[in-house]
């Protein structure tokens, strides 16, 4: 029973420092955060911070990926993937995810800085870009990568710039357009012709 209750101590300890480490590194740049910030914000010691992550690189890649932990590419097919992340660009935010720390929050603070670069392509590559590719026609990669820059630049426009016409698209004519280019994207369908199987879908599911 000891064991179990000091594995449970050290697990929350280790997510308040995850935790105080994402608010952090959403804040302030790669540069302008130490781990001794982070140490006093989790209510730890720095040491403690050392021995569990070994380096701010480490944790900083760590905090990025927990941002993202609930969040999973689904299995289906290539529609059921259009139709994903089309909901996934136009659910509206909630008092409770509006102030939640995002990895886009994050690398928006530190994609100018040589030593968090590396740790950003390789999180994009690791945990988005690759496993997509691998189920997109070719040029899969290339497919995949797209994808992950519309998602970031729609996501840069709604939630960092507060880009009012894309916040609350008039009818449906924005989030057409936009699941359009995830079908020719995602699906290799043809962009100005006939709607999608994902666009179809979408426009079912919504009315």
């Amino acid at each position: 029973m000891r064991r179990t209750k000091a594995a449970e101590s050290k697990t929350t300890t280790r997510d308040r420092i995850l935790e105080a480490a994402a608010s952090r590194f959403a804040a302030h740049s790669y540069e302008n955060t130490g781990l001794r910030d982070i140490a006093a914000d989790a209510g730890v010691d720095v040491a403690y911070v050392h021995r569990c992550f070994g380096s701010k690189a480490q944790l900083f890649a760590k905090a990025v990926q927990a941002t993202i932990s609930h969040h999973t590419i689904p299995l289906g097919t290539a529609s059921d993937l259009t139709i994903y992340f089309a909901r996934l660009l136009f659910q509206r935010d909630g008092a409770k995810s509006a102030n939640k720390v995002t990895a886009l929050d994050i690398m928006l603070r530190s994609l100018s800085s040589p030593d968090a670069m590396p740790v950003l392509r390789k999180f994009v590559l690791d945990n988005f870009v690759m496993p997509l590719a691998g189920r997109l026609p070719d040029p899969a990669e290339s497919r995949a990568a797209l994808v992950a820059a519309f998602l970031m630049g729609i996501g840069i426009l709604r939630r960092i710039l507060l880009v009012k016409s894309l916040r609350e698209p008039a009818g449906d004519q924005v989030e057409e357009l936009v699941t359009k280019i995830f079908g020719y994207l995602l699906e290799g369908s043809d962009l100005c012709g006939s709607t999608t199987a994902g666009v179809r879908e979408y426009g079912k599911q919504k009315s």
